[in-house]
């Protein structure tokens, strides 16, 4: 369900209006903005904070684990499991049916979770676009309870992010029919938690040497710097990190392009998914489609390469598909996942000098096409989905080697893809 490209967005205009579409011709790149400005109204609405913040420990050791799926198979839905830390049990609580939410967040005070409904997908009719659906959540109980659902304004979503304000709602549109390329979008929430439409859609045009890949653009994230300042997406299509200015007082327009406006990325890699390293001075990278990981220098907006490393292991032939990337709580360890026929959990040691990754080992993910995983707060155990083979393994970790250990427990639950974990309490 993956598709490609290149672009950037001019800065917003300073106005207390919601203009409509908007092109802006760019060298040979050209940015579709849609409703820049928000009225002072809406950012009064924010009486709760949606930043997501440092999991806190129950006192029993057990979290909510929600996980995403990919619908139409075995799964129905958002499910929430109960996770014991101790022992690395889940039990299954509830399930909201809703289509395709492979990809979640959870509002800073667990009061709310937003999940994609990636759609139309590759068999879907292109006018269609994806949506964005809004839950009320009891972590206590465990029930979710459905609030709203708004347009992604774009095809296949597959990403989401809160502002670090708490304000917007962030999703990567992977695709734009019928106007080739990916775009992203920004959503306000509005008080009672519910998404409102989008304000602001920035368009991405271009393509890289990779056919029926990067045929057109492909926004695959949206990462917000340490500081708070920068927005980076990441286009799969392009093999480009757009870099964006936020700006939430609308001085220089919500989202305005840095400087910079894009970091380059080896032609035909495939930029995915991007973390910033627990120092806030590195960035780490997937390129789906070469799979590696590369480690930037960070530094107020700018991104240096300074290293770039393979996941699969040397003389290997068969198909690739880099995913996710995450590390350890304690930030000594990078972990990514690797797809096609590899399937695996490949592991990084974080060099604390210069961030620099050093191979450590690489763990099977005893399925097919681990698109996902998490590591639990405690650090003890690595939680990976099979998407191609309906299962879930908890592997228990090794927080000294950062290695997982064999024998992990088993869970079969339909096309499992992303993985959040919320404290109860």
């Amino acid at each position: 369900m993956h598709r490609s490209n290149q672009a950037v967005a001019n800065a917003a205009p300073q106005s207390d209006e919601v203009p409509g579409h908007k092109t802006v011709p760019a060298r040979s790149v050209r940015s579709i903005i849609k409703g820049f400005a928000l009225m002072a109204s809406i950012v009064a609405t924010h009486a709760f904070a949606q930043t997501p913040a440092a999991t806190p420990a129950p006192a029993n050791g057990v979290y909510d684990l929600l996980i995403g799926t990919y619908t139409g198979g075995k799964s129905e839905g958002l499910y929430v499991y109960r996770f014991d830390a101790k022992t690395g049990d889940a039990t299954p609580v509830s399930v909201a049916k809703t289509v395709n939410p492979s990809y979640l967040v959870v509002s800073g005070d667990r009061r709310y979770v937003y999940a994609v409904n990636e759609g139309p997908g590759d068999n879907g009719p292109a006018t269609q676009r994806g949506g964005i659906s809004a839950f009320r959540f009891d972590a206590p109980s465990g029930q979710l309870t459905f609030l709203n659902t708004v347009s992604s304004e774009g095809n296949d979503p597959c990403y989401l992010s809160l502002s670090p304000d708490g304000k917007y709602l962030l999703t990567a549109n992977y695709s734009v029919a019928a106007d080739p390329g990916g775009s992203f979008a920004v959503f306000p929430l509005q008080a009672d938690g519910q998404v409102g439409t989008s304000v602001l859609t920035v368009h991405h045009e271009g393509g890289g040497p990779v056919k029926g890949r990067q045929d057109n653009s492909h926004v695959h994230s949206t990462v917000f710097s340490p500081d708070g300042h920068y927005l980076f997406t990441q286009d799969l299509g392009a093999d480009k990190l757009y870099s964006y200015r936020y700006t939430p007082d609308g001085s220089r327009g919500l989202f305005g392009p840095t400087e910079v406006r894009y970091t380059d990325v080896k032609a035909g890699s495939g930029p995915r998914h991007l973390v910033f390293g627990a120092d806030g001075r590195h960035a780490y990278l997937t390129s789906e489609l070469a799979a590696t990981v590369s480690v930037f220098d960070y530094n107020d907006g700018k991104l240096k390469l300074a290293q770039v490393v393979p996941l699969t292991e040397p003389g290997f032939k068969g198909q690739v598909g880099a995913a996710a990337i995450h590390l350890s709580p304690d930030g000594r360890f990078v972990y990514a996942s690797n797809r096609g026929d590899a399937n695996e959990i490949v592991i990084f040691a974080v060099d604390a000098a210069n961030g620099h990754l050093k191979l450590v080992g690489r763990q099977s993910s005893l399925g097919k096409s681990p698109r996902e995983f998490a590591i639990d707060p405690t650090g003890q155990w690595l939680i990976v989905g099979n998407q191609g083979s309906d299962t879930m393994y908890v592997f228990r970790r090794d927080q000294q080697t950062g290695l997982l250990e064999a024998n992990p427990k088993r869970v079969d639950i339909g096309s499992p893809v992303d993985f959040k974990l919320v404290s109860p309490s």
